[in-house]
């Protein structure tokens, strides 16, 4: 199974690329695929059309495309779970110990990163940074 992270603007400012990618490593995913990038507000707007008549969808789009992101593609079985569990609660404060957020995050809004909430979103989400011949699969 997929799903995709994306390391914020606010942990890439913070440079804990590292650390964080050897959390996901460390907790069992493989990698697939992996870039630092900027996105548009256009980009971030599409991404999270989902979310688009929510209160803080302008304050998301303008903070996800304020600074580089680092998407990644991850595969794991029961990746999704796994992985938001990982991440910890959207608000850092609720966050359990040891979690990404809990680490990293500074507030509800710059909470370091990104997670697929579903297994369909996680396909899509995948789909939407990586082109199939960008991921690889990591041999076993």
């Amino acid at each position: 199974m997929r799903t995709l992270a994306i390391i914020k603007p606010d942990a890439v400012r913070k440079n804990v690329i590292g650390e964080i990618t050897a959390k996901i490593t460390a907790a069992g995913f493989r990698i697939l695929g992996m870039k630092l990038m900027r996105i548009s507000k256009q980009q971030a707007e599409a991404f999270y059309a989902v979310h688009s008549e929510r209160p803080f969808f302008g304050e998301l789009t303008d903070f996800m495309s304020s600074g580089p992101i680092v998407p990644i593609a991850l595969e794991k079985d029961n990746a999704v779970e796994d992985f938001r569990t990982l991440i910890g609660s959207t608000n850092p404060a609720e966050a359990a110990e040891g979690t990404i957020r809990k680490l990293y995050a500074s507030s509800i809004g710059e909470n370091a990163v990104h997670g697929s909430d579903s297994e369909e979103n996680g396909k899509i989400e995948v789909g939407f940074y990586f082109s199939e011949a960008e991921l690889v699969a990591n041999e076993r």
